[in-house]
């Protein structure tokens, strides 16, 4: 894992489908699904999913800025989940499941809080943005079984409804961020 190359941890929901979305972001390296700023060392899916240890379902991102910006990752981050429903994306309910932006630099603090402003004053979501903007804390993996989990199983019920229509609103609203590799 190149060192050298900026990391960018979002939530947005269920990791299943922020992965299955940034997998697919040209310039992203790397797609590792995780628990962020919670209390609890190495906690396991069931004790985030208990609500109980303050985690975040989380993507973790290592990206080349060469190839896409902090300003792009974010704005298809916005796009495919709901930044208005506190500790909520759909059916998904829980802490766990908040939107955040957990920065390892500066400028993507800087970044998040512009395009949130922006967002907030075109009125995009027709709601406030709940988005919490912090500091990466406490990042662990998530188990092995979670990672690459729609590319995995892309018929299993929560995929086939839930992820999928985000892949493909993902695809249509941003051709020109596709990787090659990944259709259009």
């Amino acid at each position: 894992m190149p060192h050298d190359h900026p990391i960018l941890v979002l939530g947005g929901g269920c990791f299943w489908c922020t992965e299955a979305v940034f997998d697919r972001v040209r310039g992203v390296i790397d797609v590792e699904s995780g628990y962020s700023n919670g209390h609890v060392q190495r906690p396991s899916y069931e004790q985030v999913c208990g609500g109980q240890t303050g985690h975040n379902e989380v993507v973790r991102l290592v990206y080349d800025p060469t190839q896409v910006s902090v300003r792009q990752l974010l704005g298809v981050f916005f796009a495919t989940h709901d930044p208005t429903t506190l500790n909520r994306q759909g059916n998904d309910v829980g802490t766990q499941y908040r939107s955040g932006v957990y920065f390892t630099a500066p400028e993507q603090e800087r970044e998040a809080r512009a395009l949130m402003a922006e967002l907030a004053q075109a009125g995009t979501f027709g709601a406030p943005l709940v988005t919490e903007v912090l500091p990466l804390a406490n990042y662990w993996p998530a188990e092995a079984y979670h990672q690459d989990y729609f590319k995995q199983h892309p018929d299993q019920g929560y995929c086939s409804f839930v992820v999928g229509p985000k892949v493909a609103k993902f695809r249509k609203q941003f051709k020109e961020l596709l990787k090659p590799e990944a259709g259009a």
